[in-house]
C-alpha cells in the first residue's frame, strides 16, 4: 500500500487529549484539553481528516481563562459544535471556583467570546446539542443532562440521570447526536488508563430512555498487546461523502513492564461503519487505509522559530499565565525574553514557554543568552518531574527532578556569551522487562560546533506511569533568575518519529 493510501496515527500527535470534532462544509475542526497551560484549548483545522494545522487557541486572554490550579488541573474535555452560524465551545475549568464555561465565535481561529458561566451545570465533560425545536441540551459525565439557554447560561429544570454505560468505572465524555431516526449517546467508561473504552446507547428523544448497544464496548484495547492503548473519549463526525469517522484519545506505551507513555494522550482517527443501526468502529492502528477523497497535506510546522513575530505562534504554551512583563518578543527584536519569577521549574510560578513533544524521536536546540540571569532548556511533565540543562554566565548544568529528589547531574564551563543548548531524545535499545521507553541526552555546542553531551537520562521518570496526571511532555525554555533571552528554537523530528 503506497504512502498516499495510508493514514499515520496519531493524526494529532503529542499531548492532545479529549478531542472533540465538528465539520462545517468541507472543513473540520478539532479542540483538545489543555489543563494548566496558557493559552488554553488548542484549535486545529483540516480539509481531509488526516492533516491538521493548529490555527489558534480558543482561550487566549485572562478574561477567558484563570488557572489558579495545580498541574493536571485547569481545562478539561471541551466539546466543539456549530449551530445557527456560530461555533460553540463548552468546557470545564476545574480551577477553584470556575466550573463549566461556554464560549462562542464566528471563526474558530478566534477571537472567542468571554465566558458565559454555567453554575447550574454540574460535573465535568460537558456536551452540547440542539434538537429540532431549537432546545439546547447539555450532557455531562455521570451521565446526566439538563436543558440550557446558551445565551444566558441559565439551566431549565434540574439535571436528570440518563444512561451510565455498561458498569465500567468513570462513565464520562458523553456526546449526543441525532442520526437518522435515533438519538445516540456515546460515552467513555473504564477510566482513561488501560481500561478505557467507548460505549453507546440510543433513544427516540434526546432525553431518552436509552437502549444500550448490543456490542458494547464498541471500542477498547484493554487486555491486549496492541501498540495503542487507553483508547476512548471519542467523538463522531460525518464526512461530505456520507462516511463516518471517529476521533479519540490513545497512548503509545514503550519499553518494558508496565510500559511507559511519555507524549501524553494523543488524538487518533478510526473509520466507522453502521450495521443494523449501530456504529461499528474500525481498527485504531498506527497505519490505516486513508479516506476515499484526496489527501491535502499542509505546509507542516517549521523546524526553527526565530521569534521574529510580535506574538508567539499558537503551538507555544506557558504555565497558568503569560504576562508580557515576564514573556515577550518585543523587548529585543528577534529574541524571546523571559524574566524569572519562581527560582526553578519546581516552583508554581516558574516562567516557562514550551511546545508539546510530538515525536518519539526528536532533536532540540536553542541559542541562550544568560548573561543577565539563569535559565535554559527543559523537558517538563509537572513541577515534580522535569529535566533541564541550565546556563549561567560561564557554565551549563544538567538537573533532574524526580518526585521529592532534585539532583545536579553534570556541569561544565563554557565561554562567556550566548551558548547553544541541546537535547536529543531516542528510544532505549531493547532490553529486559525493566527497560525504559527512551533516553534524553542533554548537552551544549562547543565553539567549533561540536556537540558535547553532558548527561543521558532515563525517560521513564518523565512518563505518566511514574508522575501520574493527565498531561504529556512539554519541551521549552525557562528563566530561573534575572533575565534570559533566546534567539531561536529548533525542534526537529527524528527519522523514527
Amino acid at each position: 500500500m503506497s504512502a498516499q493510501q495510508v493514514v499515520t496515527n496519531p493524526v494529532i500527535p503529542g499531548f492532545h487529549p479529549d478531542p472533540s470534532i465538528c465539520r462545517v462544509g468541507d472543513d473540520y475542526y478539532v479542540v483538545c484539553s489543555s489543563f494548566e497551560y496558557f493559552p488554553g484549548v488548542p484549535v486545529f483545522h483540516s480539509r481531509d481528516l488526516v492533516h491538521w494545522t493548529q490555527i489558534g487557541n480558543a482561550l487566549d486572554r485572562p478574561s477567558q481563562l484563570r488557572l489558579d490550579t495545580s498541574s493536571s488541573g485547569g481545562i478539561y474535555a471541551p466539546t466543539l459544535r456549530h449551530h445557527d452560524g456560530r461555533f460553540w465551545l463548552i468546557v470545564t475549568n476545574v480551577a477553584r471556583g470556575e466550573g463549566n464555561l461556554l464560549f462562542n465565535a464566528t471563526d474558530p481561529a478566534g477571537p472567542w467570546s468571554d465566558p458565559v458561566r454555567l453554575p447550574g451545570v454540574p460535573g465535568i465533560d460537558p456536551d452540547l446539542v440542539w434538537d429540532e425545536d431549537g432546545t439546547c441540551w447539555c450532557t455531562v459525565a455521570g451521565v446526566s443532562q439538563v436543558r440550557l439557554d446558551p445565551a444566558t447560561g441559565e439551566t431549565l429544570g434540574e439535571p436528570r440521570k440518563l444512561w451510565s454505560g455498561t458498569g465500567g468505572a468513570a462513565p464520562e465524555a458523553p456526546h449526543l447526536y441525532r442520526i437518522g431516526e435515533y438519538w445516540y449517546l456515546l460515552i467513555a467508561e473504564g477510566g482513561t488508563e488501560r481500561g478505557h473504552g467507548v460505549s453507546i446507547a440510543r433513544g427516540r428523544t434526546p432525553a431518552g430512555p436509552f437502549e444500550p448497544g448490543p456490542a458494547n464496548p464498541i471500542l477498547t484495547h484493554r487486555s491486549t498487546d496492541h501498540p495503542i492503548q487507553n483508547t476512548g473519549h471519542a467523538d463522531l463526525v460525518q464526512a461530505p461523502d456520507g462516511s463516518w469517522w471517529m476521533v479519540l484519545l490513545g497512548v503509545r506505551p514503550r519499553g518494558g513492564t508496565p510500559g511507559w507513555h511519555v507524549l501524553g494522550r494523543e488524538t487518533f482517527l478510526a473509520p466507522v461503519d453502521w450495521v443494523d443501526g449501530w456504529p461499528v468502529v474500525g481498527k485504531v492502528s498506527p497505519e490505516l487505509p486513508a479516506p476515499a477523497w484526496p489527501l491535502r497535506p499542509g505546509p507542516g510546522a517549521p523546524v526553527r522559530d526565530d521569534f521574529d513575530q510580535a506574538e508567539l505562534r499558537p503551538c507555544w504554551v506557558s504555565l497558568r499565565e503569560r504576562p508580557e512583563r515576564l514573556c515577550t518578543t518585543k523587548e529585543r527584536s528577534g529574541w524571546l525574553t523571559l524574566q524569572a519569577a519562581g527560582d526553578s521549574l519546581d516552583a508554581d510560578d516558574a516562567v516557562f514557554v514550551g511546545r508539546r513533544q510530538q515525536h518519539l524521536t526528536c532533536g532540540v536546540r536553542t541559542l541562550v543568552d544568560a548573561s543577565e540571569g539563569r535559565g535554559g532548556l527543559a523537558v517538563r511533565l509537572d513541577e515534580r518531574h522535569h529535566y533541564e540543562i541550565e546556563a549561567t554566565a560561564g557554565a551549563v548544568t544538567v538537573f533532574a527532578r524526580v518526585g521529592p529528589l532534585r539532583t545536579e547531574v553534570a556541569s561544565a564551563p563554557v565561554p562567556a556569551g550566548p551558548v547553544v543548548l541541546g537535547l536529543d531524545i531516542a528510544p532505549q535499545p531493547p532490553g529486559d522487562a525493566r527497560t525504559g521507553p527512551d533516553l534524553l541526552s542533554f548537552g551544549f555546542e562547543e565553539p567549533d560546533g561540536t556537540f558535547t553531551v553532558l548527561a543521558t537520562l532515563d525517560g521513564r521518570y518523565l512518563s505518566t506511569e511514574v508522575a501520574g496526571g493527565f498531561t504529556g511532555r512539554v519541551i521549552g525554555m525557562y528563566a530561573a533568575a534575572g533575565t534570559v533571552r533566546f534567539d531561536w528554537f529548533d525542534y526537529e523530528p527524528g527519522s523514527s518519529a
